[in-house]
């Protein structure tokens, strides 16, 4: 079961953020067709976080076809975003273990080594677009 967490400096509304932590579980195949996602009481006193933003993101997650709430019983996954090339993703999760494992040795904590990937991710796609 996915287990949700917020990140207060992202900028991004907490219902926003439980949705992309659902959206990205589905396409890393760690939830699938079937799995129950926490009850809105369980996100509620994990994250100490109004009722109305987890079922807003439910409630999204459910219009985008992802999820389906069975009253009474829960909200599952209904559909997963995975490809089928999730096999050939192995070598570069190692890849990128390893490149994590360079930047922490070179004293970047975990904001750093964030901000890091993100601007060069962003640069190289720009990069890609020009």
């Amino acid at each position: 079961m996915i287990e949700f967490h917020l990140d207060t400096g992202s900028g991004l509304s907490p219902y926003l953020q439980l949705v992309r932590q659902v959206r990205q579980a589905l396409r890393l195949g760690l939830l699938r067709e079937g799995d129950q996602l926490p009850t809105v009481k369980e996100v509620v006193a994990q994250l100490a976080i109004n009722p109305n933003t987890v079922l807003k993101a439910y409630r999204e997650l459910e219009h985008d076809g992802l999820v389906a709430a069975r009253p009474g019983v829960g909200t599952f996954v209904t559909r997963t975003l995975t490809d089928t090339s999730l096999a050939a993703h192995g070598p570069l999760r190692q890849e990128l273990r390893r490149w994590l494992a360079k930047a922490r040795i070179a004293g970047l904590d975990d904001e750093s080594i964030e901000a890091l990937f993100m601007t060069t991710f962003r640069s190289s796609a720009q990069e890609d677009i020009a």
